[in-house]
């Protein structure tokens, strides 16, 4: 009996598991495809416009009988444009930028996140986040350092758009903490729908202000078209995917196991772009990713010494959104 009932549970965990693999592994690809859009004269903010924009209309059409769920709240703004400013950061720097290296600059999420839930949700900053956050900056410096360049600063626009991105996902995530508390009764595919609708609409704007390349050639269109509603559709139910993946698997795992995304870009950008990391990137990722695990694991270690939470692998994904904030995860869409 015992055997049995390890092997399903087992099984309860292992499909989460790899749908939250799967939304890394997207993760991971998705500056590919970006890049071919650039190649073919769509900028990397009408990129992230075209197909956040897809992805928002495909969640409403998949989901319309939520729509009634959606009310209007300037929290719903702020979230929106968080995600566009992590959209727009991620998209444009890996397609001008070096994929690693702007990837490990978007993931100091450990220092940004201590810092925005102090003062938006007013979480009392520990001395493990303080510690936290300087491990995860040390990497970043360790990476970005060297005697010819002088500061540890970001060398290229491409690598400020990395880091800009990072803290725009950081945000997200408390922003989606907050929504949560603020709005119990909203759906988790309209909190999408706002993400990437944010995102769209932010990205736009920002297109106005960058210089255009020459437009798609009109035997083109029909390619730039495809790739654009694929992608944006793939990214739609990538989100939808990776939450019921979030909703039943500990907080704590499902932060380490995203950090196989930097597996899936590593290998991606040595594959398709020849870009091969070096013995700083080594170094400073691996204090970022060490950070990443850490405060996976203090933050299990602070939740096992709360009260003890009900188990909620058999309920739905939308009610698991009103379940206590020990057992809430955060929630990503990109591009």
């Amino acid at each position: 009996m015992r055997i049995e009932a390890g092997s399903a549970a087992m099984t309860r965990t292992a499909w989460p598991t790899l749908a939250i693999m799967l939304g890394a592994s997207v993760w991971g690809l998705v500056w590919y495809p970006m890049r071919m859009l650039a190649a073919m004269g769509l900028s990397g903010t009408a990129a992230s416009a075209t197909t956040s924009a897809a992805a928002c209309i495909f969640v409403l059409l998949l989901r319309r009988r939520s729509i009634s769920t959606l009310n209007w709240h300037w929290l719903l703004v702020a979230l929106g444009v968080a995600a566009g400013v992590t959209n727009i950061g991620f998209v444009w720097g890996a397609i001008h930028g070096q994929v690693m290296r702007v990837l490990l600059l978007f993931y100091l999420t450990p220092a940004w996140t201590a810092i925005f839930a102090h003062f938006i949700l007013k979480e009392r900053l520990t001395r493990v986040d303080a510690a936290l956050s300087l491990l995860s900056l040390a990497g970043a410096v360790a990476m970005l350092w060297s005697p010819e360049l002088g500061m540890p600063l970001p060398a290229d626009l491409a690598e400020w758009a990395g880091l800009m991105g990072g803290m725009g996902f950081a945000m997200s995530n408390v922003l989606v903490v907050k929504v949560t508390r603020t709005l119990p009764r909203l759906k988790p595919e309209m909190r999408t729908a706002v993400i990437f609708g944010g995102a769209a609409l932010l990205a736009s704007v920002v297109t106005l202000f960058e210089p255009m390349p020459a437009p798609p050639a009109a035997a083109l269109l029909p390619t730039v078209t495809f790739i654009v509603i694929g992608l944006g559709v793939v990214l739609a139910a990538n989100n939808i995917i990776v939450q019921i993946g979030l909703a039943r698997v500990p907080a704590n795992r499902a932060s380490i196991i995203m950090l196989f995304e930097l597996v899936v870009t590593a290998l991606s950008s040595w594959l398709f772009a020849g870009e091969v990391p070096g013995a700083r990137e080594w170094a400073g990722g691996g204090c970022i990713v060490v950070a990443c695990v850490l405060s996976a694991w203090a933050h299990r270690q602070g939740a096992s010494r709360a009260s003890p939470a009900p188990d909620v692998s058999n309920i739905a994904p939308d009610i698991v959104e009103h379940a206590p904030e020990s057992k809430k995860k955060s929630t990503r869409a990109m591009v």
